[in-house]
């Protein structure tokens, strides 16, 4: 089963740094990653900047979706708002409800960066040691309470 987090970083390129970490797990086949894309929100500037590391399953139409519905939905108005609208449904499925969505607005703002990864085959006691003294906070994830709690737990998190 493949799941669905997001992380949020206190600094701009904190999410780039994870990102970084992620790739070499993934390198020793220690982590599947399926999808995953950044958005790096730089201090003074009206939107962030997004990027996607994968293509594999999710592809650039979901990502763009989901990152206009989270960031550029009061810019561009009623027709992407009416999409994502239609999106909606689909995005819930994988986990992404309007409680998710209200989150990643919340705490994804200028001078902070957010990871989203979609993933499987977690080797978890060598992903959370490769990401011991990285300081995040876990948004949302399709993890049981139990797996997540561990990870709140590896990142200094209270739940």
């Amino acid at each position: 089963m493949a799941t669905l987090s997001a992380w949020k970083f206190d600094t701009p390129d904190g999410a780039a740094n994870a990102e970084t970490i992620l790739v070499g797990l993934s390198k020793q086949e220690l982590i599947t990653i399926h999808d995953a894309a950044t958005v790096e929100w730089q201090p003074g500037k009206k939107k962030p900047k997004t990027r996607q590391l994968h293509s594999l399953t999710l592809g650039g139409a979901f990502w763009g979706l989901l990152f206009g519905i989270l960031f550029f939905v009061p810019i561009l108005g009623l027709a992407v708002g009416a999409a994502a609208g239609a999106f909606g449904g689909s995005l819930a499925d994988a986990g992404i409800d309007d409680d998710f969505i209200a989150a990643v607005k919340s705490k994804v703002t200028p001078g902070t960066s957010a990871l989203f990864v979609l993933s499987s085959d977690a080797v978890m006691d060598k992903v959370l040691d490769a990401f011991s003294g990285v300081t995040a906070e876990l948004i949302s994830t399709n993890l049981s309470n139990e797996e997540e709690a561990k990870l709140r737990e590896a990142f200094g998190e209270e739940d």
